[in-house]
């Protein structure tokens, strides 16, 4: 195939367009990285910025299991991901099956009311006592029952079994499948793209969840993952003489952020063909 020269320059563009943001989203991470495995002292000799370290030391690491409560709040963080992502994923099949059957009745007003939650919600204060009054206070289910359910993520399932031929459910019907085999026999398999889509948006959330924790969460013991790395990343510095010795809160931070994020980021590449699939396949359309 002959490109022409303007094609050339644009393709050329892109590519160093492309490549700037990739060196703005690498950079950052890896001096995180970085500085989490180097020495204080080398650090310090660098400005106190460094992104390819001469030495290595992974003292701030076994510092964190040891100190910060990281590997409790790690194991209720994983917790809350799979079981409320599992949770996440049965309602939302549920809901959005039938709500893509033109024929369900009442259908246009139940997407009217999801529609209405994504534009307003119930408050702060109103969750809360929705919350309080369920007995959730103090518990992991706090994590995962109120937000059982996403609206943007229900619409864009929708979307996606709107476009799977009307034929093979007719054929299906014709040799007797009710609704429930549909959805587990024919449904299901077709949509594992938007699904694994749908489930990373839910695991990402779960795994990041720290707003809710904050408000309905108050035992230390109950803490996930994202509120223990705050609490050390707002630690004060204490001036350190001999840098050698301690391991400083600076280092820690960026061991507690690395810790915080590597999970996420070592999924990710194995769902992110179907990742891509699924956004364009389930796209909400106008």
């Amino acid at each position: 195939m002959v490109t022409s020269r303007n094609d050339r320059i644009f393709n050329t563009f892109v590519v160093l367009l492309l490549a700037i943001v990739g060196l703005l989203c690498v950079v950052p991470l890896l001096y995180v990285v970085s500085v989490s495995v180097t020495p204080y002292a080398e650090v310090l000799k660098n400005g106190g910025y460094i992104l390819f370290p001469k030495q290595f030391t992974f003292t701030a690491y076994l510092k964190i299991w040891e100190t910060a409560g990281i590997l409790r709040s790690l194991q209720i963080t994983v917790f809350v991901t799979i079981v409320g992502t599992a949770i996440n994923l049965i309602l939302t099949l549920l809901l959005a099956y039938p709500l893509s059957r033109k024929g369900m009745p009442y259908r246009n007003w139940f997407l009217l009311m999801i529609v209405f939650t994504m534009l307003f919600s119930g408050g702060t204060i109103p969750t809360y006592l929705v919350v309080k009054a369920t007995g959730l206070l103090n518990s992991v289910w706090a994590l995962i029952l109120p937000s059982a359910v996403w609206s943007f993520n229900v619409l864009i399932m929708k979307s996606f079994f709107e476009q799977l031929p009307e034929e093979l459910f007719e054929a299906a019907r014709m040799d007797g499948a009710k609704e429930l085999r549909l959805l587990v026999s024919i449904v299901i398999p077709l949509a594992i793209p938007s699904i694994m889509t749908v489930g990373l948006f839910y695991a990402v959330g779960h795994w990041n969840q720290f707003f809710s924790a904050i408000m309905y969460i108050s035992d230390r013991n109950l803490r996930p993952l994202q509120v223990v790395v705050r609490d050390l990343l707002m630690q004060s510095q204490k001036p350190l003489d001999n840098p050698d010795e301690l391991v400083p809160t600076v280092t820690m931070q960026m061991a507690a952020i690395v810790v915080a994020s590597a999970p996420i980021i070592a999924v990710y590449p194995f769902l992110q063909k179907h990742f891509t699939r699924g956004m364009l396949l389930g796209s909400v359309k106008g």
